[in-house]
């Protein structure tokens, strides 16, 4: 109860019921009765030592009914409480010409009737008739009624006042100093009577409750000059004579303010060592408990680590500190963009996050029987030759030569990015910047925000095949003998592999910079010229050394590595631009390469049926992985799992610190042509079906898509697996959502566990350096290669380079057979002598080889060059170089597949000093 409000004691009306010939029933209603304060605590006040002072007591305690000795009924209510209903009632009393009082309405100029009095009075006054007035009525002012005087009636002898120490007081340990009287001479059952109409009734007969009530602070005031021992034995001998009612509502008031909560009293790393104990689940629960527990389950990093070692979703480090850095940069750009909302709750770690996200990943895509799917069409009937997922976007690339960006909830197409003169073979993306490589030659930068091409890069002689976005990250650094850790590259970089058997490293513009295009707007654009990369100020260096098409390629932090239809891979430092190791090892093509700087070691595949692991310091291949008998063109890494996919059919799970055969994967009956895996699922598409293995015991767990041409590309991350397929020659995308409604915090992580957070912040030129090398080019000794015709079906059938084209067009190669061999021929670019001028100053360090100025004048007598289109064998003659002289030749068709490359005009090409 507050001390500074007063308990109040309300009456019930009092019925008297007089029967006559007539039945005339009098309802006398009583103003409330003030009861006496209850002295407050003495001193100290200190909360400490009084906790229950500002106690909330139950709705029971605050207002509850009595009932006296004579029937009379009253409601007792608390200071604190009632104050609502009190008003309601009061202004139910009305009448002619009167009305009650509020309770603080003219209660500061009005004397308040104690109980003694109000009764003294009652026995003096009569009722005159029904607009008689009570000591507490008002007559409103302006009122015309008029009030008749009271009749006159005989003075009842004065009762003596009532005194709370006179008051008769229940068995107590201490004694009364006064006697009691008794109640009966107090509290008449009825007033003197001085005529003979009816009379109210005493309003109550007093009892041992009321006389509690008026001795309480009395009471109080002996308790509290008590020792301690002595209270404690008082309240213990009051409970021990208390029904279970009572104990029950003590209870209720005494548990929460006695309540310690052991969590915020004990030391942080006792607590987590206590939570550390507790599954998820009842983590989770307890975290509901209140804030404070709230905020220590979940800004305790060590116990989500250990929570996620002991599920075995753990994965060893470097994908962990990957999300916890991505999370933390997202929110260091929050606060740069937003002022910071108040929030009384620290921010989750990022552990925390990460387990519930793997959590979820773990068991939705298994217990989810129906995930949400959607359906459309997509690019009419071409192929689809990439697809990515990245900020909740769909981004599919086509041999028709466009880019669409798609919504997954609902299918809708965002963005038709045109331009490309090419079908688009390689796609990255970073936030809203997106980048593209096509067979036009060029290299394209898209905001997605808005749908434009901000730059257009070109360089490239054919077909740009591979590209990758390099993100700067913290890698380590060997100087000396000390590894440090350091950030690389500085700015984000992009790398691009091309059909002319080079790379190239740009650096990714930043939103706003300086738009560059190798060609004007208005510009006719010629394909057959190539755009000279040293006039664009993106362009950093310029990689040679392949023999052949650069077919794949990786790159993080310093490091490149490049795969190519010369059965090589390059590791490349793309900082300085030379050439690391040259890889040698494989007897066909190399069609895939990952890179794994954690391991520092790199993995390829190849048409000879093998992977290859490669140590990246020494350049010796640590392990090769062998059991597919066909192309393995598909190669998958996560943190503890290696994936090849190959045209045999199968996919295998390697273990890519030993090379240990874990699982084969042999469902599919055609060639694998698509698959990405993480390290709970494999998702893999072939021969019309699209298949989720468990990758941690290679079973079988659903097909997501059945009786269906060919499936093309899947992606998945997160909640979210998007897949491209033939149905009945049309093109369809197939999204699923395999998340609930309350699964909006479900974070993925992308492939590779690359995050596109604050790639630009930061940021330092790092031009000064970069030195540029003049690459010496090994001379590896070409390994004749026979394919087997039955083979090369499921070889075409997994490699996407030999889908045709509406028209095509080619070059035929004689050469010696110890250099080429037939497949080779139908891939050879032609070159004249003319395709390269090199200056005689800047000869040195240009190696010989086929295509050196001596070399083709050599070959020039053997070329043989004929160019056919899908409607006619027409050949053309390019044997010779063009001249003014001559007739103008013919511009090659500008729609051409990767394996298929575009007949190259004469030009200028400068080589970079």
């Amino acid at each position: 109860m507050s001390t500074s409000q007063r308990p109040v004691l309300v009456l019930q009306p009092s019925v008297n019921t007089t029967t006559v010939t007539t039945t005339t029933t009098t309802t006398t209603t009583y103003a409330p009765i003030q009861l006496p304060h209850l002295p407050p605590p003495s001193s100290p006040k200190d909360p400490k030592s009084y906790p229950l002072l500002h106690a909330n007591l139950p709705q029971s305690l605050r207002r509850f009914p009595l009932v006296f000795p004579n029937g009379a009924r009253a409601i007792f209510r608390d200071g604190d409480g009632g104050d609502e209903d009190m008003q309601e009632d009061e202004e139910v009393v009305s009448g002619v010409g009167w009305r009650m009082l509020k309770r603080d309405e003219g209660l500061q100029d009005t004397n308040v009737v104690g109980l003694a009095e109000a009764v003294e009075r009652y026995g003096k006054k009569r009722s005159h008739n029904s607009d008689d007035m009570m000591e507490g009525i008002e007559v409103p002012s302006g009122s015309n009624a008029t009030v008749p005087p009271p009749r006159k009636k005989a003075r009842a002898a004065a009762l003596p006042q009532i005194s709370t120490v006179n008051a008769a007081a229940p068995p107590s340990p201490l004694p009364s100093p006064h006697g009691s009287p008794s109640p009966e001479n107090i509290w008449p059952s009825a007033p003197p009577s001085g005529t003979s109409s009816p009379l109210p009734q005493a309003p109550l007969q007093p009892d041992l409750a009321l006389t509690t009530l008026l001795t309480l602070p009395s009471l109080l005031s002996h308790f509290t000059a008590l020792p301690a021992p002595l209270q404690s034995h008082f309240l213990l001998t009051l409970l021990r004579h208390s029904p279970l009612p009572v104990l029950r509502t003590l209870h209720s008031v005494l548990s929460p303010t006695l309540a310690r909560d052991f969590l915020t009293l004990l030391p942080p790393e006792l607590v987590s060592h206590i939570l550390s104990f507790l599954p998820f689940s009842t983590l989770a629960r307890a975290s509901r408990v209140s804030r404070s527990w709230r905020a220590i389950i979940d800004s305790d990093p060590v116990l989500w680590r250990d929570l996620l070692k002991s599920t075995k979703i753990w994965f060893g480090g470097d994908s962990e500190n990957s999300f916890a850095n991505s999370i933390y940069a997202s929110r260091r750009h929050a606060m740069r963009n937003q002022p910071p909302v108040p929030n009384p709750l620290p921010l989750p770690h990022p552990y925390k996050m990460l387990f519930k996200s793997r959590h979820l990943t773990r068991t939705r895509w298994v217990n989810n029987p129906e995930p949400k799917h959607v359906s459309f069409p997509a690019h009419g009937s071409s192929v689809v030759t990439c697809l990515i997922f990245s900020h909740g976007r769909i981004i599919s690339a086509s041999d028709d030569h466009s880019i669409h960006v798609y919504s997954p909830d609902t299918g809708e197409r965002l963005r038709a990015l045109t331009g490309h003169d090419g079908g688009v073979w390689a796609l990255a993306a970073c936030k809203d910047t997106l980048v593209s490589g096509s067979t036009d030659r060029t290299v394209r930068i898209w905001d997605l925000a808005t749908g434009r091409c901000t730059h257009v890069f070109g360089g490239h002689t054919s077909t740009v095949r591979c590209l990758a976005i390099v993100k700067p990250e913290m890698i380590d650094v060997e100087r000396d003998g000390v590894i440090t850790k350091e950030k690389w590259p500085k700015r984000p970089l992009i790398v691009t592999g091309s059909r002319d058997h080079s790379l190239r490293v740009w650096t990714l513009p930043r939103p706003g910079d300086a738009e560059f295009r190798c060609f004007g707007d208005e510009d006719q654009v010629d394909l057959a010229e190539v755009c000279d990369a040293d006039e664009n100020p993106y362009h950093r260096l310029h990689l040679e050394g392949h023999d052949h098409a650069v077919r794949a390629l990786a790159a993080r932090g310093r490091t490149l590595v490049s795969g190519s239809y010369d059965c090589t891979v390059r590791v490349w430092d793309i900082i300085t631009g030379t050439c690391k190791w040259v890889l040698v090892g494989h007897t066909q093509k190399v069609y895939s390469v990952v890179l794994d700087l954690g391991r520092n070691q790199a993995c390829s595949g190849s048409m000879d049926g093998t992977v290859r692991v490669w140590n990246l310091q020494s350049g010796q291949c640590q392990h090769t992985l062998t059991g597919h008998t066909s192309l393995v063109g598909l190669l998958g890494l996560s943190p503890s799992y290696l994936v090849s996919a190959a045209a045999d059919s199968t996919l295998r799970i390697w273990d890519p610190d030993t090379g240990e055969l874990r699982h084969t994967l042999a469902s599919h009956t055609g060639a694998i042509t698509c698959f990405q895996h993480d390290e709970f699922k494999v998702l893999s598409g072939s021969d019309g079906n699209l298949k989720m293995w468990n990758v941690r015991d290679g079973s079988i767990v659903r097909d997501l898509l059945t009786g269906i041409t060919g499936v093309w590309q899947v992606v998945f991350e997160g909640r979210w697996c998007v897949a491209a397929s033939n149905r009945n020659d049309a093109t369809v995308l197939d999204v699923w959502d395999f998340g609930n409604e309350n699964d909006d915090d479900w974070l993925g992580e992308p492939p590779g566990g690359l995050y596109d957070e604050d790639i630009f912040s930061d940021d330092g030129d790092d031009d000064d350096k970069i030195k540029f090398y003049k690459n010496k080019r090994f001379d590896d000794e070409d390994e004749e290669d026979e394919d087997d015709d039955d083979e090369q079906a499921d070889v075409d059938a997994m490699d996407q380079d030999l889908v045709p084209s509406e028209s095509e067009s080619f070059v035929e190669v004689d050469a010696p057979q110890s250099r080429q061999t037939n497949s080779q021929r139908l891939q050879t670019e032609s070159r004249s002598s003319a395709d390269i001028e090199i200056d005689a100053d800047t000869s040195e360090g240009v190696e010989a080889s086929r295509w050196a100025p001596g070399a083709a004048a050599r070959q020039n007598s053997r070329l043989k060059v004929s160019a056919v289109s899908s409607s006619s064998r027409r050949p053309l003659n390019l044997a010779e170089p063009s001249s003014s002289s001559g007739p103008a030749r013919t511009l090659p068709n500008n729609d051409e597949t990767p394996t298929r490359p575009r007949i190259r005009t004469h030009h200028t090409n400068r080589r970079r000093a």
